[in-house]
């Protein structure tokens, strides 16, 4: 229990991963003008204003805050959803062209290994291609250089690679080292890939509407500039600390939503995409130490 108590004060006072860096400026500058205002008021002079109390109801701006970040969570949740989707059909896919594909010749063994690495390449593609980076050497130990080469040419990287996946699976099946039952399966497999990939992009190019934004910045910064002239009076020299802590409350909530509705990125709260690509590559490099019990044609 005193561990548990440590680590949620711990958690309280951090600012890595929270958003006061993001809104401490306007934080600040509410404070101020806040502080600006008791001075006013000091002096005699007619800034107290309750009625300002009734220009943007509360529970109109609590409505378009919340919806906003729920709206951001669920972009961040669906993108979770989605990775977490890949990451099933690779394993998916892997264990059956491991286990399914006959070996007839030799070298199909390494043209095996090779479609497996494929398919780490596919969720590294797809990480980069999110996020707006070049082809990189993450890639290029994944596969051949000719096809690293390609790659580096290419507007979608994840799909050419999803192609020549499909390819060797077709291939297979023309050699009759697997059945179209199994052929059938394991394209179905790549197609979930591809809409997987088809969903982040969805995601990463669907921003929140323009208008909407703005909006609600806009009602933001004026509920917060109309604070100090409802509460003067009654809070006085208490006025400019009172309006930086509610306006911390309010940027906050703006500013988590506006950092998650993006989960593709580095930062902290976006989705672990270099973790989930080394998790897939493990998974591969363990699935080959496998023996599966495949006999040649």
């Amino acid at each position: 229990m005193p561990a548990e108590r440590g680590y949620w004060l711990k958690s309280a006072l951090q600012i890595k991963g929270s958003v006061i860096r993001a809104i401490h400026r306007r934080v600040i500058g509410c404070g101020i003008f806040a502080v600006f205002i008791s001075v006013l008021h000091y002096y005699k002079l007619p800034v107290s204003q309750p009625i300002l109390g009734s220009l943007i109801p509360s529970i109109v701006l609590g409505l378009l805050l919340v919806f906003r970040t729920n709206t951001a969570y669920e972009r961040f949740w669906e993108g979770r959803k989605c990775w977490g989707s890949m990451v099933n059909n690779v394993r998916n896919l892997a264990r059956q062209i491991w286990v399914s594909v006959n070996e007839a010749e030799y070298e199909d063994r390494k043209s095996k290994i090779a479609t497996l690495y494929l398919l780490v390449a596919f969720a590294v593609a797809t990480k980069i291609h999110l996020r707006g980076e070049q082809v990189n050497a993450e890639l290029e130990e994944l596969m051949p250089e000719t096809r690293y080469a390609k790659l580096t040419m290419i507007d979608n990287p994840p799909l050419e690679v999803a192609f020549w996946i499909g390819d060797y699976l077709q291939h297979q099946y023309d050699r009759n080292c697997i059945n179209s039952y199994q052929l059938s399966a394991m394209q179905e497999l790549v197609n979930q890939l591809v809409d997987n990939l088809g969903a982040c992009e969805r995601i990463l190019r669907t921003p929140m509407p323009l208008a909407y934004a703005i909006h609600l910045k806009q009602l933001l910064l004026l509920y917060c500039l109309s604070l100090p002239f409802q509460m003067v009076a009654s809070l006085g020299w208490w006025t400019g600390f009172v309006s930086a802590l509610i306006s911390f409350t309010l940027f906050g909530i703006e500013a988590i939503g506006l950092e998650i509705e993006n989960p593709f990125g580095y930062d902290a709260n976006d989705l672990p995409l270099d973790t989930i690509c080394k998790t897939i590559k493990r998974n591969i490099d363990d699935l080959i130490k496998l023996k599966p019990k495949v006999h040649a044609n």
